[in-house]
């Protein structure tokens, strides 16, 4: 019988690898596994943003568990070797992980056939190498253990044409894919791997997506003209909403969930 307190995700005393965590989703995210006792490694490209936001929630006591400790780490994920380099500090310092989170993301829009090269490497670069090289660096240590659990934030744009986002959506739908195959190889290690894929969210990727006031709203109401349903829930997603799903994966809650894809969006892909 699991011992797992109905509505609260048992996590404390877990160590948390997050990356993208620097603003967004990623520090949603690495504020809400603190907030239940983990420690987290909070990680991103700009190692400025993390340290602030490691030293803010330092200053807060976690809501429940033993005290968790917070440490930001500069990290490029797609330099692989600094990857390797990094996890294996992050459990020198903190030990082992429990717990990967894959936020760090980009996006170019263009329409496809005018998209450069740097523009095709560099996206499939983040979103998609980014995460095979965290899951090759922590999947193994997790597996010697017997346990773990893997978290991928991709998009509802990997499971739905996007004019304007080829590259973003090939990505994703490449990050989904291989989650799910790391999730069937490590299965039976008690190793989970999961995906959550948000709809349109309020973080400063979607908000480079609006050119004008009337923005949010065709977001809400949908577009025609780029054959974009609108939100049924008829609201954009906040961090928050995110997260909570992310946690919840994370968790022994989900202990018998792995190789999913829940969209959190609204309902806009109407899935």
């Amino acid at each position: 019988m699991s011992d797992t307190v109905p509505g609260r995700p048992r996590l404390a005393g877990r160590v948390a690898l997050v990356t993208g965590a620097g603003q967004g989703i990623g520090a949603a995210v690495a504020r809400s596994l603190y907030a239940l006792g983990v420690s987290v490694a909070a990680t991103d490209v700009h190692g400025a943003a993390v340290a602030e936001l490691a030293e803010r929630l330092a200053q807060q006591a976690p809501a429940s568990g033993p005290a968790a400790a917070v440490r930001a780490y500069p990290l490029d994920v797609t330099d692989g070797r600094a990857v390797e380099e990094t996890v294996d500090r992050i459990e020198r310092d903190l030990g082992p992980l429990g717990i990967l989170v894959n936020v760090a993301g980009i996006l170019r829009t263009a329409p496809a056939a005018e998209l450069t090269d740097e523009d095709w490497s560099r996206t499939f670069a983040v979103n998609t190498t980014g995460v095979f090289h965290t899951a090759r660096a922590v999947a193994p240590r997790m597996a010697a253990r017997g346990t773990g659990s893997i978290v991928t934030v991709a998009s509802n744009a990997a499971g739905i044409p996007r004019t304007g986002m080829s590259a973003y959506a090939a990505s994703k739908a490449a990050a989904v894919m291989f989650t799910k195959c790391l999730g069937l190889e490590y299965a039976r290690h008690g190793v989970r791997c999961n995906v959550v894929a948000p709809g349109s969210t309020d973080t400063p990727m979607q908000r480079s997506l609006w050119t004008d006031a009337d923005a949010p709203r065709r977001v809400l109401d949908g577009d025609l003209a780029t054959y974009r349903t609108g939100i049924p829930l008829a609201r954009i997603a906040d961090p928050q909403d995110i997260a909570d799903a992310v946690v919840f994966l994370a968790s022994d809650q989900a202990r018998h969930i792995t190789m999913q894809d829940l969209y959190v969006d609204g309902g806009a892909t109407l899935r």
